[in-house]
């Protein structure tokens, strides 16, 4: 019986580490079907997680304020949860792309469940918008055997540069310095308007929001370009 335990646990790891652990690990790096910077002489500004009721209008009240476009990799059950955020988003000129209807990860969906995922949140984003969901980010960047084949009419989105503001310390430690180090057109920086996933801090967005409008300030005022994803000539 120990040893049926033991070769069983051996399969299953074997398993999950071809259908799960490799393909995020050989796409990541070889950047295969990815994209993580732009060409163009601008900045890619994008936030994951959202819609949060508390800090993505703030957001976008900052946006606003400083003249700035970004991109939203949204979560189906908050759109449907927050319309009226999504069409504010939609109005205001901002980028929505898919990021599953549910905040988990590829590695343990099945095909047929990762593709209801996706199909969920475009047909939520389309009811708000009226417009085509061209984008993509996977949840925690991570991938599947299909993820690829899956998502490939979607353009899947990942990051030049990721800070790990999901956790307030980061937040009152090293955010603000790191996002102004942050200067090379072409990038797409990864921030979070939400903090209720897994592994985040609830309060985590309150101090994203006071760095990033340090960071614009300071990069509006210096001429610094950012650009939403449809901008963008892929």
């Amino acid at each position: 019986m120990i040893k049926i335990l033991i070769v069983s646990v051996i399969l299953l790891f074997i398993f999950f580490l071809i259908y799960a652990i490799l393909p995020t690990i050989l796409i990541r790096r070889s950047g295969r079907g990815i994209i993580k910077t732009i060409h163009a002489p601008a900045i890619a500004l994008t936030f994951d997680d959202g819609p949060n009721p508390e800090y993505t209008p703030q957001l976008l009240d900052l946006l606003k304020k400083y003249g700035v476009k970004a991109s939203f990799f949204v979560v189906g059950s908050k759109v449907k949860a927050y319309p009226d955020i999504i069409k504010r988003m939609s109005q205001e000129g901002h980028t929505i792309g898919i990021h599953h209807y549910d905040h988990i990860s590829s590695w343990i969906l099945s095909p047929l469940r990762l593709k209801k995922q996706l199909q969920m949140t475009e047909q939520a984003i389309k009811e708000c918008t009226n417009e085509k969901v061209t984008f993509y980010r996977p949840p925690w960047g991570s991938f599947n055997c299909a993820s690829l084949y899956l998502s490939k009419r979607y353009k899947v989105i990942m990051w030049s540069h990721i800070f790990g503001d999901w956790k307030v310390a980061k937040g009152k430690n090293g955010l603000l310095e790191e996002l102004l180090q942050t200067t090379e057109a072409g990038s797409v920086l990864l921030l979070h308007d939400c903090g209720e996933t897994l592994g985040a801090d609830r309060l985590a967005p309150r101090y994203m929001l006071k760095c990033l409008e340090i960071y614009l300030q300071e990069k509006v005022n210096r001429g610094t370009k950012f650009i939403t994803l449809k901008e963008v000539n892929f």
